[in-house]
């Protein structure tokens, strides 16, 4: 299956196609209206619904299912082990398939599936019904990382990023009041756990229905632009030099994307922040609860966790595109991450110890902040259509690898210290600040390499990276709106190019 419609043979009728920076804006207003909303609906549910296990440990579903040991913990990591199985099967899905439809049709099918989780009584049923909402829910965070790519500027992803991913706050805020509520409902025949898996489930179901009447495929096929909006969308993003979406399964771009070093240091670094996002994700009501509060104390003090999450997600985001650089970022955001899990390994459990272990646990919350950060960093960082979903289907591997280790250093038996946990989250915290050091210097490396491979063949050394740049930058370097810098015939804009081939791709920070 090809796309409907290729942007070069849509281009192909203008040799040129003008716009000013207001027509710019327009189109980018509509985007940031038409599809984004669409996007923050799918990943906030998206979170809701993995997340409530969280919530129901509050409310005792490990007495009410009958759960002991580890098996509490297992249902965390069940999730992961399916999406990371599914990983594979997502990105030829991502690359063959139209994404609207791929999104929609996932977000139904963990709708349903969350239902069904409230009829679960015991650990295998809720083992089983885990694994299945990790396979559909497998398929989002790839969606929406092509998405991104899909629609936006490589100097608008980043921000546009971090919103989606903020609603993993939004979800933290909205999940703990919800619960909060449904926590004081009394049934002779649901337990609480039920209530809330039939609660969070009903609006996915609801929001499902909205999804697969507006999300669009992509912005060759969207039907709600007007005149010349269209070929406005699709030239602003010739920048890029990373295309915008093909269908075509490519088996070269699969080996380079195995054999490209870069991959690997995504994979690493999104799984050594994943370690701690794991376990903290899924243990965090039980260590706040283990600092001497009831469980609606514990469900309302998850709330500023969750905050700090929106702060760090949109904070860190406006910061690298700010900056330009993503990497620098990360390594600031993981410096209170260092301090607060110190701070929980050395302070002593007790009522005076209350205020400054909640202040170190919701320091570690500025984890929050580098996931989303990660995901842009790569994308950005890798072209070709199929490279690029094979890459962000390693980098998911990495991150769900992360969530299935994450929970199973953390155990209910080593409360209220658990010490094991947090001591190997320290230690991916200063892992993650070595690796990031690693990564700038090698893109450094690789854009030092593509500056000779441009003069080896007669082109300029030096160019300006105009995909990190505004149109009114680009006014200021002396350039027309509208002024191609590469002659057509010579541009690897939406040649499905790989970005270790494409001489004139630029590598970000």
């Amino acid at each position: 299956m090809v796309a409907k419609e290729d942007p070069v043979d849509i281009l192909a009728h203008d040799t040129n196609v003008y716009f000013t920076v207001e027509e710019e804006r327009r189109v980018l207003r509509q985007i940031d209206l038409r599809v984004l909303p669409l996007m923050l609906g799918a990943y906030f549910l998206q979170q809701l619904d993995k997340s409530s296990l969280s919530y129901t440990s509050v409310f005792n579903i490990q007495k009410d299912a009958g759960l002991h040991g580890r098996q509490y913990s297992w249902l965390g990591s069940i999730l992961y082990i399916a999406q990371l199985v599914m990983q594979p099967l997502g990105a030829l899905l991502l690359v063959k398939l139209p994404t609207g439809k791929v999104i929609s049709t996932a977000v139904f099918l963990w709708g349903v599936t969350m239902c069904g989780m409230a009829g679960c009584r015991n650990f295998k049923e809720l083992l089983a019904t885990r694994f299945l909402l990790g396979s559909f829910e497998s398929l989002i965070g790839p969606s929406l990382v092509a998405v991104t790519q899909m629609w936006w500027r490589r100097s608008e992803q980043t921000n546009r990023t971090s919103a989606w991913n903020a609603m993993n706050g939004i979800t933290s805020v909205f999940g703990s009041l919800s619960t909060y509520g449904l926590g004081h409902i009394k049934s002779d025949k649901l337990h609480s756990y039920q209530i809330i898996f039939l609660y969070c489930g009903g609006l996915t179901l609801i929001f499902s229905v909205f999804s697969f009447i507006f999300f669009p495929d992509s912005p060759m096929e969207a039907k709600f632009w007007k005149e010349n909006e269209r070929d406005i969308a699709i030239e602003r993003l010739r920048a890029n030099q990373t295309g915008i979406v093909s269908r075509k399964w490519r088996w070269e771009h699969v080996w380079e994307a195995i054999l490209d070093l870069k991959t690997w240091c995504w994979f690493f670094l999104v799984m050594a922040i994943s370690i701690p996002s794991g376990g903290i994700g899924t243990f965090g009501p039980l260590i706040v609860q283990s600092f001497g509060f009831n469980q609606f104390k514990t469900i309302l003090f998850n709330i500023p966790f969750g905050v700090v999450n929106i702060i760090a997600i949109l904070g860190g985001g406006w910061l690298a595109t700010r900056i330009k650089s993503k990497g620098v970022i990360i390594a600031i955001l993981a410096l209170p991450c260092i301090v607060g899990a110190a701070i929980l390994l050395g302070l002593p459990r007790g009522p005076n110890s209350k205020g400054p272990l909640l202040l170190a646990y919701y320091l570690t919350s500025f984890l929050s902040g580098i996931t989303p950060l990660i995901y842009s960093w790569h994308v950005q960082n890798t072209a070709g259509d199929t490279k690029r979903k094979v890459t962000t289907g390693i980098v998911f591997i990495g991150m769900c690898a992360g969530n299935i280790i994450g929970p199973l250093l953390y155990s209910a038996e080593d409360k209220p210290y658990y010490r094991k946990g947090l001591i190997s989250n320290l230690a991916m915290f200063c892992f993650v600040e070595v690796l990031v050091g690693f990564i700038i210097l090698y893109l450094k490396f690789l854009n030092k390499r593509h500056s000779h491979m441009r003069s080896a063949i007669g082109k300029s050394a030096i160019i300006h990276d105009e995909s990190m740049m505004r149109k009114t930058d680009l006014q200021n370097l002396g350039k027309g709106v509208n002024q191609q810098a590469t002659p057509r015939e010579e541009d690897n804009a939406f040649a499905d190019m790989t970005d270790l081939k494409n001489e004139d791709f630029i590598y970000v920070y």
